[in-house]
């Protein structure tokens, strides 16, 4: 296990602390971290994942990370165009969206 600390508790740790746990520990803290790929490189494939797969509960989590990974704004805006043709129009649209809001959420744009 990871001796560094996951970026958040996780939001479901009092209804199901195993979980929790797994995505805290194993999920955040070994996976995110492997050598193989940096962490910008896994949120761009996470939130395209997300995205296609119309994930849409945990696809703002995932943008905002991006955005603290150095994903930017533009490329995200880039990655759901170009989704729109592989995943659909309603996946990149609905995903249009949700970053607008992480966006705002966020502050002033790239």
């Amino acid at each position: 296990m990871s001796d560094q600390a996951a970026p958040f508790r996780s939001p479901f740790a009092d209804v199901a602390p195993t979980l929790a746990a797994y995505t805290d520990d194993v999920l955040f803290g070994d996976v995110w971290k492997r050598p193989g790929l940096s962490p910008r490189d896994r949120s761009l494939i996470t939130v395209a994942t997300l995205i296609a797969l119309y994930r849409t509960n945990e696809l703002p989590f995932h943008v905002k990370y991006a955005l603290q990974n150095g994903v930017t704004q533009g490329e995200i805006a880039e990655m759901i165009t170009h989704l729109a043709f592989y995943a659909g129009w309603p996946s990149a649209s609905t995903a249009v969206g949700i970053a607008r809001k992480v966006f705002d959420e966020a502050g002033a744009g790239d």
